[in-house]
């Protein structure tokens, strides 16, 4: 559907109504069809085809497993994650640091709890909670790749700070870059009273990863709500406790 032809709208999607997946060592909450939890009415908003708030039991984890053809994004809320892949790279992720792994023509990773283990004598031993998305390229094939960033101290600021971007207008940004020039994250940590405005796009996508916001025209929204915004935006997101909020601002949707 072309950008004219989209009628505008303001979707609000509660927590309590995602599809969830349920393990001895995860709690997973999908904004999306997602593995076996599948909806045909909801696979995607935009280009963002996957919005997961994950909760990983310590020392546990997701074991090797492929990937092909997307941009997956992990942002942590609390904990740290461990992250390995077949191009070589590994790292621990942390709240403020963002990552990106592009899949491309195929990559292979594993994700892990990093908390299991003893510091000073004492029993480190808890659960990591982190949002991971996954966004289509602009195109396939690409090869395999891999980037983090530091967005800690922007996020002091209390703006709405890119946080990964395929788009020229965010080109010298301390953004990580995503192969998709129609889309870009945003995140803002809020404090209460604390506001920002949204960007206006043919579709945005607004998760609230943590405390509680009001949404100008659509009211409260608690941790793990969600809004879909089509062919609008604008609106004014203001924190009522202390809030962080995950934005997507897409100016294409599937098909381009």
């Amino acid at each position: 559907m072309t950008e004219s032809l989209l009628v505008p709208e303001i979707d609000v999607r509660r927590a309590g109504d995602r599809l969830a997946s349920r393990t001895s060592w995860l709690d997973s909450h999908h904004s999306f069809s997602f593995g076996a939890s599948y909806d045909p009415a909801n696979t995607h908003h935009g280009v963002l085809l996957v919005n997961n708030d994950d909760v990983v039991a310590p020392g546990r984890g997701f074991d090797t497993h492929p990937h092909q053809d997307m941009e997956i994004v992990t942002w942590v809320l609390r904990g740290s994650l461990v992250h390995q892949d077949s191009t070589g790279h590994s790292g621990v992720i942390y709240p403020g640091l963002a990552q990106r792994m592009s899949a491309g023509t195929g990559i292979l990773h594993s994700e892990k709890n990093d908390s299991w283990r003893l510091q000073g004598g004492a029993d480190h031993s808890d659960p990591v909670h982190f949002v991971q998305m996954w966004v289509l390229p602009d195109t396939d094939g690409v090869t395999p790749g891999y980037e983090q960033a530091e967005i800690d101290d922007e996020l002091l600021s209390g703006a709405l700070v890119p946080v990964a971007s395929g788009m020229d207008a965010h080109r010298g940004a301390s953004a990580i870059r995503i192969a998709n020039r129609h889309a870009a994250l945003h995140a803002s940590r809020l404090a209460p009273g604390q506001g920002v405005e949204l960007p206006e796009a043919p579709y945005l996508h607004l998760f609230v990863a943590g405390g509680a916001v009001t949404l100008e025209g659509a009211g409260a929204l608690a941790a793990g709500d969600a809004v879909r915004f089509t062919a609008t935006g604008g609106h004014r997101v203001t924190a009522t406790e202390p809030a962080e909020i995950l934005v997507w601002e897409m100016h294409a949707g599937l098909g381009g």
